[in-house]
């Protein structure tokens, strides 16, 4: 049985500002749960089935709990959840460098945490292993992007910035590509050995002040009558075509 101040403090932690405040963040499922044990989060709990428990191996890092079903169920966002689930700590928002032969995704205001999650999921996928996220993009640490990356979060390092400011002092010697509906067909393009690419945002897509900045404008060639891409699917293909013009 966990404790009433346990309950409250783990729901108060499914909203934006005492996440902030406490710098703790939630992983559920047992599948994220396990990778973040293997990783260098800082866990400040784990509460699991019995089941669960039976499989870890922890030491003293951190605190495990014994909890039924029903209390998982009623703790998270997700009721699906019947296995595990973890607070751990928010790392520090800092700043990222590209190295020349290394490629990042630059996030302009990615607002869906659905989205925000597979493109993390896509990048890990695609050995990616940084974003440059603007400061409107979802909340990395939200329970939806969390379990949207399906463990990827655990791999993946973002900083959130002004894209802008970030892209000015941090370019130079970098090619920049930005994902436009026009633009050099990104089946052909040679992605070179490193670069800042730069998917927009879901319906506005990229902004003017941040495409004055873009080197190399890329784009999915369209073959039928949709308007336009989701953002977390233009990124699996613009990383599909990066890789294999690598290969």
């Amino acid at each position: 049985m966990i404790s009433k101040a346990t309950v409250k403090f783990i729901k108060s932690l499914q909203i934006k500002k005492y996440r902030k405040q406490e710098q703790c963040f939630i992983v559920e499922g047992a599948k994220s749960v396990l990778e973040l044990l293997q990783s260098d989060f800082e866990q400040v709990m784990v509460l699991g089935t019995s089941t669960f428990i039976e499989r870890l191996n922890v030491g003293d890092r951190t605190i495990v709990t014994e909890v039924s079903e029903k209390e998982l169920e009623g703790l998270g966002e997700f009721q699906t959840n019947t296995t595990a689930l973890a607070i751990a700590r928010i790392k520090p928002n800092e700043k990222l460098p590209v190295r020349r032969n290394e490629f990042a995704l630059v996030l302009d205001d990615i607002r869906d945490p659905g989205n925000l999650g597979t493109i993390i999921r896509t990048a890990d996928w695609y050995g990616i292993s940084t974003i440059i996220a603007s400061e409107e993009t979802a909340d990395f640490y939200s329970s939806k992007v969390i379990t949207s990356t399906m463990g990827s979060f655990t791999r993946i390092k973002i900083y959130y910035t002004d894209l802008v400011e970030y892209i000015r002092e941090n370019a130079s010697g970098h090619v920049v590509a930005g994902a436009f509906l026009d633009g050099e067909n990104v089946h052909n393009y040679n992605f070179g050995p490193g670069g800042l690419i730069i998917i927009g945002n879901e319906s506005r897509g990229i902004s003017p002040e941040l495409e004055k900045l873009v080197t190399q404008r890329i784009t999915i060639t369209r073959y039928g009558q949709a308007e336009s891409l989701n953002a977390a699917v233009a990124s699996a293909i613009i990383c599909d075509n990066l890789r294999r013009s690598k290969s």
